[in-house]
């Protein structure tokens, strides 16, 4: 993902190449430095109280979230990342997995998935594969993570003539379900069969999407094909938020197409907006969470925050 290192605006230093050496709980978040509970922030509402959940007596079963949108670089893999490693900080047992054949977000966390023989391609293709078996631990504690490689790519093909297609990485997932607390599918940049086979798997979506005019036009065709997947194949799916990325609070643009993202979808806009920082691509490549690389960091702490809402909002235990 291309994201750059512009300051935040307003008279805060720049967060993306000057250490930071406050306490994480200190630390401004992005799009919301000046913004305390109950002030307006980035989208135009009151910003609530997010606090720490509760620890959980024991864990599962799992919610299944699908991170979707058509569009490639809109933050897909960094959220899956981060958001799973915030989540897991706050004792939820996560587990991700790559459904993109590009293997971003197996490269994103230490794994060359073109080293492996057993991939989940091979767990959504062929018979007699176990999933725990191809599950691969992280260095994030209570973070484990499905891979994917580049032949994941012939997957649609081969799934064309399978009865019930859609719904074949929902029986992959079947056996672990009572393992997690939340499993987290990061989907290839597309509405074709593997995109539909996560949403048919998915309890809820998460739409993450970039502050840009055009990245905005795509959301409501995303939405439609929700819509009909709830209708045909899965009535349990719903929208669980959609995530504003790469906000940058010093533009007019970035501001105009969060309001207006607030003003289609209302309370569907999570609270939480995620800004543009070098911090990201820094921690992509130490293979690396945002909240181990960089904890006291301003986007750690927006994705901490948004664990917090996600799991306020019913989206995850």
């Amino acid at each position: 993902m291309s994201i750059d290192g512009n300051p935040p605006a307003g008279p805060h230093p720049p967060v993306g190449d000057a250490p930071d050496v406050r306490d994480a709980t200190d630390t401004p978040l992005p799009g919301t430095e000046d913004v305390g509970v109950g002030g307006i922030g980035p989208t135009g509402r009151p910003m609530p109280s997010f606090p720490p959940p509760p620890p959980l007596a024991d864990h599962g079963p799992a919610r299944v979230i699908a991170m979707c949108n058509q569009k490639g670089g809109v933050g897909k893999t960094t959220t899956t990342i981060n958001l799973g490693a915030a989540l897991a900080e706050l004792g939820r047992k996560v587990l991700l997995v790559d459904f993109d054949p590009q293997g971003a977000l197996s490269v994103g966390l230490g794994v060359q998935p073109n080293e492996l023989d057993v991939t989940i391609y091979n767990l959504i293709t062929e018979r007699g594969h176990d999933i725990r078996e191809v599950i691969q631990r992280t260095r994030t504690d209570n973070l484990d993570l499905v891979p994917a490689n580049i032949d994941l790519a012939a997957a649609e093909v081969q799934l064309v003539g399978e009865v019930a297609r859609e719904q074949i990485l929902a029986r992959v997932l079947r056996p672990v379900l009572d393992d997690y607390d939340v499993i987290m599918i990061d989907c290839q940049p597309s509405l074709g069969l593997l995109t539909v086979n996560a949403l048919t798997a998915a309890h809820g979506v998460i739409i993450p999407l970039e502050c840009e005019f055009f990245a905005m036009r795509g959301v409501a065709l995303l939405v439609e094909t929700i819509e009909k997947i709830t209708d045909r194949l899965n009535p349990r799916l719903q929208v669980d938020g959609i995530l504003a990325t790469m906000y940058d609070g010093r533009t007019l643009h970035s501001r105009e197409v969060v309001r207006s993202v607030v003003d289609h979808f209302a309370e569907t806009v999570f609270h939480t907006v995620i800004s543009r920082t070098v911090k990201f691509p820094d921690a992509t490549l130490a293979a690396e969470p945002i909240t181990t690389y960089a904890s006291a960091h301003a986007a750690a702490a927006a994705y901490r925050q948004l664990a917090r809402e996600l799991i306020a909002r019913g989206g995850a235990a």
